[in-house]
């Protein structure tokens, strides 16, 4: 699978969004910390960071007996300018120049 479906697939579940935004809040959890977080089994919780450690937007390193996970952004970054800059990139210029038009100001 290309590494843009596997963001796409990883982003379209609410709880891998919200164990990112967790990530994104404070870096370096265990995943005893994530999944009090939770309504899940640890088992589920697992499942659900393999598959955020195989889209890359999480990655994982062991410190001593325990495994703590970190978010990666530069995958969401690359499905930005990829899929979401490219299409706004127009409609905002548009509105540049409408606002430097009706300010009177010169491009």
């Amino acid at each position: 699978m290309p590494d843009d479906d596997l963001v796409f697939k990883a982003l379209a579940d609410p709880t891998r969004r919200f164990l990112l935004d967790l990530l994104f809040e404070r870096d370096g959890r265990t995943l005893t910390e994530l999944e009090t977080q939770v309504e899940m089994t640890r088992f589920g919780v697992m499942k659900h960071l393999k598959l955020l450690e195989e889209a890359g937007l999480v990655v994982a390193r062991k410190e001593g007996r325990e495994k703590r996970h970190f978010l990666n952004p530069v995958p969401i970054r690359q499905i930005h300018d990829r899929w979401i800059d490219k299409y706004t990139e127009r409609q905002v210029t548009a509105l540049l120049d409408l606002k430097n038009e009706l300010e009177g100001e010169e491009p």
